[in-house]
């Protein structure tokens, strides 16, 4: 099925299991076309992944050097006299990936990319917008909403933003010849990097996001900047539009938190209201969508066996085996041949 859902008991167990799957693909498109290109996600979802995935690294069981890796999304804003203090930053996204992945490395992939969120200054940004105020609109049906910038914006600076932070990002991706797969979280509200809830998918592979003030606050009371004048206000993020061009989209999600949206995406038609429901286009493409859970998170799917295998959505629960699965276990595998998962 080029659909699948995976139980698994725990946030430990989650992170082996997709990790055994990720480092399986890679070593097996490696050995046909000798280059991979994997798309990342931050946040506490992937952590486990990634230390998994490098361990596997490290042991040889696929060769990193041929990664050429994508980031879902960066902030616009992190304080910083310059663009490099910016990048650096210890909230950046640059620095999370060199934290939970990248360093861990003892072959380094080929080239790591993150959007260049950090090359745009906040305050030239927001003053570019009150002086221009017919080269953008709003676009989304939530807090968080997407700055959209005209095709005939008057602003130099604001055209700038559009050609070479976004379009030249998606045109990367392009150019390398696609995501082979990408990593995804989910947020409480189904929404993927920066792709808020509401957010049009049509016309949307790049986005740039006015934050909601529930999430620069949190991120006050969380710790990660001192003052909401430190906090970014927007941020650079694909899409779903471009996240679900990858060939296979994995998406881990655990914690009762995840249980709501988890069982939305996979029981709705796609919608912008939950864009991780956006998976179904995937796979109704010819790609591969698979959602890995821990229990958790499937709480709420795990009664709807029949309704999602009416869907062509596969569920396998792992949950209760007591020894670590391996991946040739699992009932799907890439196909030597053809390069797709079923």
């Amino acid at each position: 099925m080029p659909f699948q859902v995976i139980v698994t008991r725990d946030f430990d167990h989650m992170s082996e299991v997709a990790a055994g799957l990720v480092a399986e693909d890679i070593r097996q498109v490696v050995a046909r076309k000798s280059s991979y290109a994997l798309g990342l996600a931050t946040g506490s979802s992937p952590t486990g992944l990634y230390k998994h995935l490098a361990k596997a690294a490290n042991a040889g069981a696929f060769d990193a050097s041929a990664v050429t890796s994508f980031n879902l999304d960066e902030y616009v804003g992190l304080p910083g006299e310059n663009a490099q203090q910016r990048a650096l930053h210890k909230e950046s996204y640059s620095c999370f990936m060199i934290q939970e992945l990248f360093g861990l490395l003892q072959k380094k992939f080929r080239e790591t990319n993150v959007p260049w969120g950090t090359l745009i200054d906040q305050d030239r940004f927001a003053a570019e917008m009150k002086a221009h105020p017919s080269d953008w609109s709003l676009q989304g049906a939530d807090k968080g909403k997407a700055v959209k910038i005209g095709t005939d914006a008057k602003s130099e600076y604001l055209r700038w933003i559009q050609k070479e932070i976004l379009d030249a990002y998606a045109a990367k991706i392009k150019k390398q010849g696609g995501i082979d797969l990408h990593i995804v979280g989910v947020g409480g509200r189904g929404h993927v990097g920066f792709h808020e809830a509401g957010i049009p998918f049509e016309n949307n592979p790049m986005l740039l996001v006015k934050l909601d003030d529930n999430t620069i606050a949190n991120a006050v009371t969380d710790g990660h900047f001192a003052t909401r004048e430190e906090s970014p206000l927007y941020a650079v993020s694909m899409g779903a539009l471009l996240i679900y061009r990858a060939r296979t989209v994995l998406l881990l999600a655990n914690g009762k938190r995840k249980t709501d949206a988890v069982a939305d995406a996979l029981l709705m038609e796609p919608d912008c209201s939950v864009p991780i429901s956006y998976g179904h286009t995937l796979s109704e493409n010819g790609g591969r969508m698979i959602f890995v859970l821990d229990r958790e998170a499937a709480a709420g799917i795990l009664d709807h066996a029949d309704e999602l295998r009416k869907r062509g959505i596969g569920l396998e629960d792992i949950s209760s085996q007591k020894a670590s699965v391996r991946v040739a276990d699992l009932k799907f595998s890439r196909n030597p041949e053809t390069g797709l998962m079923g």
